[in-house]
């Protein structure tokens, strides 16, 4: 635990981690040494304090109220300015043009006109850019920047708050609540979010962890493993690997902040794909530009970190015949690790004996590869042996079920599948009873996202022919059923004397976080993949903001969206700034100094649904060389009152209603779609779908589908609670009783931390 002096220096990032589970940390409530009396009087700085809060958005419960009613002076003013900070306040959200949802009607005459009197430098009027605009051409006055070159100079602050029909009612937290908190993280029994990631690496220096040490993910060990050895802790760093591939997993995260292991060609592969839909460089630039994408892949690494590298592969409790077979499905990776950690040079020291004999097996390929013969036989159709080998290895047998009832037939392979299906961790079992329907469909295509690459579909498996429509229903019941089942019987071999549960019904939309990770960072209160966003009113408004802390230069992201309709495809952007329905702020090419940019659409539900357009993606693109721009923040706001804009300065932004919003901390992708708005349900779709393109128009919309009907297909949170309260007898209530409350309850806080959700996956 951190003692108390630690923690006052910490209390701006802690009330980061908190904001994001919907909830405010107040330090002088760590050891409830502060009395939160009922009957206190509400100081005059705590009601100004909340009601500028209210003005972004938040509001607070009676107990955080009176917990922040007793903290000083400057922590309430940190706190608002904590929260302004994180709402955006500080970033510049005007657009090119003012009163934007009036179009200004330009064309390509006005553009024309305009670089005719720039060549000829003609009368007009001189912008700070250089350019020319010659009278009766743009309508200047509805500018805040040159309508030629899209670069603005003109700059307003946000001007309407408070307009949002819902607050987002903040909860109390301690440090006690921080610290389970950092618990549940580790024992998280799904890959981590990036935002889950990036609070974890910060409590991860503030805590100490927890003996015994028990990590559920490899992807979190490595998060772990690095602050471990940022605090020149390398001997327990050591203790969290268990094979070589989690050090080179560690390697790689540490080289370029990829808890998966992408290969380096396919990194600059896509780099170098993402160049290229912009207009042809010059084969010097592209080759100065691909060495300094190499370079940074480059691993470089001091003597002293070789040492230790070679350590943890002595240190590691496997035979070396074990160990080099690991190795092997990522050899090439293994191969540059080798020589640019010295290894073979360290292995010549007596202390690395174990290290010598590994290298040997592993140079010579002096072992046997298990994947290898799983194939042999499998292509031999060999049932006895390939089912033999896949039962060693149950996690491999789960992840190959479906392709092997086709291959062998649903009988042998799910006999032999049942006999160690209490070795599966749960959260395949769950996959596969949520995903058999649609993988054994023939009709399905199956949405895929391959490692660093963009979303797309696959064909169903060919050999689905080859089966009636009755013995593929079959197969998909026989899944089900067996992997239920045995979620039932971990269930029920767990004692417990609850005999009532209450379950938000809120819980049966919000899907397991199981599968589908988001890579960025949420800011606001996390949201799965999957999750549905209701609109109240009649108006969606999208946004994103970019370059903020850079130098000006040209930086072009584009803000789009794609209309579906039953017969034809519309979209909104910075080549179509009005479509029915959508209204676009105006394309901005070049950033201003340090302070970023911004744009918006606004989408217009009722004729929407007028037109009866389907689904409306949010998406937004790299057309510049690159990728998306780190720290982009894109989201919506939505709003049962009218949104404003602003007159002066067209800023459109409202903190009170921003209904979600994510920020890229990492990725390789152009595009990117961040929401899909169901038309006629009046719901948007929270989803994070990297694509290939520089523009809209490269996105696949029947992948999109794709992708929603892999999230429906998903088991919800009350639906695994339901089975668990059938496995253990417990009674499901549909309202608490205060005077008689529930054994068990969740709800919706409680699920917002999808840590905690993950430990109903009893493995």
């Amino acid at each position: 635990m951190v003692d108390k002096a630690e923690v006052e220096t910490a209390v701006v990032d802690f009330v980061t981690v908190a904001l994001r589970q919907n909830a405010v940390y107040v330090p002088q409530s760590v050891d409830d040494s502060v009395a939160l009396k009922a009957d206190d009087p509400i100081s005059e700085s705590t009601l100004k304090l909340t009601a500028a809060c209210a003005e972004l958005g938040f509001g607070f419960d009676e107990k955080l109220l009176r917990a922040i009613n007793c903290t000083s002076e400057d922590f309430k003013s940190e706190l608002q300015k904590r929260l302004s900070i994180i709402m955006g306040m500080g970033k510049n959200w005007t657009p090119l043009v003012k009163n934007w949802k009036v179009p200004t009607g330009e064309t390509l005459v006005e553009y024309f006109c305009t670089y005719v009197a720039t060549i000829l430098k003609t009368q007009g009027a001189k912008m700070p850019c250089g350019h020319i605009i010659p009278d009766g051409s743009f309508p200047l006055e509805r500018y805040n920047g040159c309508p030629f070159c899209k670069t603005p100079f003109k700059f307003g602050e946000v001007e309407n708050t408070g307009q949002g029909s819902q607050l987002k009612v903040l909860t109390l937290w301690t440090l006690k609540d921080l610290e389970s908190f950092f618990h549940d993280l580790l024992l998280s029994r799904t890959p981590l979010e990036g935002t889950q990631a990036n609070s974890l690496k910060f409590l991860a220096g503030q805590f100490e962890l927890p003996e015994p040490l028990t990590i559920g993910m490899k992807e979190t060990m490595v998060i772990v493993a690095n602050g471990l050895v940022e605090k020149g802790k390398e001997d327990e760093a050591g203790r969290c690997f268990r094979s070589p591939t989690d050090v080179l997993r560690y390697l790689w995260y540490n080289n370029t902040g990829f808890v998966q292991l992408i290969e380096p060609g396919n990194i600059l592969q896509k780099k170098i794909r993402n160049t290229r839909f912009v207009d042809d460089y010059p084969a010097e630039e592209m080759q100065k530009y691909v060495d300094e994408i190499k370079a940074e892949i480059k691993l470089k690494y001091s003597r002293p970190e070789c040492r230790r590298v070679a350590r943890w592969l002595s240190d590691l409790p496997m035979e070396a015949e074990t160990m080099a077979e690991s190795m092997h499905a990522k050899r090439g990776m293994w191969v540059r690790a080798i020589r640019a950690l010295r290894l073979v040079e360290f292995s010549k020291r007596p202390e690395f004996s174990k290290l010598a004999e590994l290298l040997k097996v592993f140079h010579d390929e002096s072992y046997e590869v298990w994947l290898g013969q799983v194939s042999k036989f499998r292509l031999q159709r060999d049932a006895e042996q390939t089912l033999a080998l896949l039962k060693t290895r149950p996690g491999a047998f789960s992840r190959t079920l479906f392709a092997n009832m086709l291959w062998f037939g649903p009988e042998p392979v799910l006999n032999s599948f049942s006999q160690i299906a209490n070795k599966v961790p749960a959260r395949l079992l769950l996959t596969l009873a949520m995903y058999a329907e649609l993988y054994f469909d023939p009709n399905a295509k199956r949405y895929v996202r391959p490692l660093g690459g963009n979303s797309k579909q696959i064909p169903a498996n060919p050999m689905l022919g080859r089966y009636t429509a009755d013995q593929l229903e079959a197969m998909v019941a026989q899944v089900q059923s067996l992997s239920l089942d045995e979620m039932k019987k971990r269930f029920a071999k767990i004692e417990c004397a609850s005999s009532t549960m209450f379950i938000d019904p809120m819980l049966y939309k919000m899907p397991l976080p199981i599968g589908d990770r988001s890579e960025s960072i949420q800011s606001l209160p996390v949201a799965l993949m999957g999750t549905r966003f209701p609109v109240e009113g009649d108006a969606v408004r999208l946004f994103m903001c970019w370059g903020e802390g850079l130098p000006a230069q040209h930086l072009d992201m584009d803000l789009s969206c794609k209309v579906a309709y039953d017969d034809k495809l519309d979209f909104c952007s910075y080549s179509q700034l009005t479509a029915p329905g959508c209204q676009h702020s105006g394309d901005i090419i070049h950033i201003p100094e340090k302070i970023g940019t911004a744009e918006y659409i606004e989408l217009d539900l009722k004729k929407l649904k007028k037109l009866k357009a389907r689904y409306v993606a949010f998406t937004s693109n790299a057309f510049s060389r690159g990728e998306l721009n780190i720290n982009m923040v894109v989201g919506w706001m939505s709003s049962k009152h009218p949104m404003t804009v602003s007159d002066k300065t067209g800023v459109a932004y409202d903190p009170s209603c921003v209904q979600h919003q994510v920020q890229i901390s990492q990725t390789l992708a152009k595009g990117l779609v961040f929401g899909v708005l169901d038309v006629e349900a009046s719901e948007i779709v929270w989803l994070e779908m990297p694509f290939g393109g520089q523009v809209v128009h490269n996105l696949d919309m029947p992948t999109v589908s794709g992708l929603l009907k892999r999230l429906d297909s998903k088991m919800t949170v009350g639906e695994l609670l339901s089975i668990k309260a059938a496995a253990q007898n417990i009674e499901i209530v549909t309202e608490q009783n205060e005077g008689n409350p529930c054994d068990e309850v969740y709800d919706v806080q409680w699920a917002r931390n999808s840590a905690a959700v993950t430990q109903l996956m009893i493995d």
